[in-house]
């Protein structure tokens, strides 16, 4: 089959016809696959408006992001591509701070999430079918296409808010067709001072300063890892993931896990109950490990987990220890915690859970 590049795939006829040739080689794939197929976006994709009623919003995220609690009880989800968190719940309280490019946005709540702003590039109403039933959505995608989250209404929602909404900022340019470009590649600093990065590190007084570190030395998180083994981080076998998760909700620990991508960091903070290891895929076998609990589900690809590290920060409450997987491309995939709060010390239980992982010879 011809692959579509974004010069050919002007038209959205093309697109369209493109996509059909998909779906009959590939009954019932997802349209984040087909567009990997295609060579195109998701965003593309969907801008065509093959699948359902599309509606493209305007790009006044803020005051967007401060509507979504007129919606009530939806589903939340956000995901890279290795993983998928899915909340039930409120928006409850959300505020912006900042200014510019660098506004960022709190969801406080049943639903969690961190919201950057600036990665917001285009977002659509889509009412559409899954087989039987009804799916009634706000989705958000960043300037590669690549969505950023995606909130489906559910049967206790407040469907006339919705409307309201999508009314109050429907974008006067309904085109088919959307432009997308690639992000230009960060440059990161390859020769980093180890010493004095480790001591910086070592002066950290909270969770949220590692970061700023971060950005402070141009270092790629992965790097940092690296130049923090046997002092601050150390290797794990990556079926020790699923070990942990396994493990934290037979003693029902209370833990948080953080996903997300360049535009929404997605925050459980519960225990975890129901865990279950599933394969399937279209292209081959998929390993995902699956908590499917009435409000909250995560989908972590364990075959696309590459690296798992177990990483710590000290803070002025103590150390705090997070596993941290990594994908081929050591881009981060998912982040575990004990749950705490500020001003509180690291749980022991999740203490004990970790020194039980066994770190991998060199």
């Amino acid at each position: 089959m011809d692959i579509l590049t974004n010069d050919q795939a002007a038209t959205t006829a093309s697109i369209i016809k493109a996509c059909k040739k998909v779906q009959e080689e590939k009954p019932g794939i997802r349209i984040r696959e087909m567009a990997k197929v295609l060579n195109l976006s998701e965003a593309q994709l969907l801008a065509t408006q093959m699948d359902g009623e599309v509606t493209r919003l305007k790009p006044e995220w803020e005051k967007i992001l401060k509507r979504l609690p007129e919606l009530g009880r939806v589903m939340s989800l956000t995901r890279n591509d290795s993983c998928i968190l899915e909340h039930k719940g409120a928006f409850e309280k959300v505020n912006v701070f900042g200014k510019g490019d660098h506004k960022i946005g709190t969801v406080i709540g049943p639903i969690e999430t961190r919201v950057f702003l600036n990665s917001w590039y285009v977002a659509y109403a889509v009412k559409s079918r899954k087989r039987d039933r009804s799916l009634t959505s706000l989705q958000v995608f960043d300037h590669e296409g690549n969505a950023i989250t995606k909130i489906y209404l559910q049967d206790d929602s407040d469907f006339e808010a919705y409307e309201k909404l999508v009314a109050d900022f429907k974008a006067d340019d309904q085109g088919t067709t959307l432009s997308v470009k690639a992000y230009t590649p960060v440059d990161y600093n390859e020769a980093v001072d180890q010493k004095v990065f480790l001591e910086d590190w070592s002066n950290l007084k909270d969770t949220h300063d590692f970061f700023p570190l971060l950005k402070k030395y141009k270092v790629h998180r992965y790097h940092a890892v690296e130049l923090a083994k046997d002092k601050f981080a150390y290797p794990i076998q990556i079926k020790e993931v699923q070990e942990l998760v396994e493990k934290a909700a037979k003693q029902k620990l209370p833990i948080m896990i953080f996903a997300g991508n360049r535009g929404n960091l997605q925050i459980h903070q519960d225990t975890i109950r129901t865990i279950r290891l599933l394969e399937r895929g279209h292209t081959g076998i998929e390993k995902w490990l699956n908590v499917l609990d009435p409000n909250f589900n995560m989908h972590l690809r364990m075959d696309l987990v590459e690296y798992a590290w177990v990483v710590t920060k000290p803070t002025s409450d103590g150390d705090v220890t997070s596993v941290e997987c990594f994908d081929a491309d050591k881009n981060l995939v998912v982040q575990f915690f004990g749950l705490r709060k500020p001003g509180q010390p690291e749980l022991t239980e999740w203490k004990e859970l970790v020194s039980a992982l066994h770190k991998l010879d060199s």
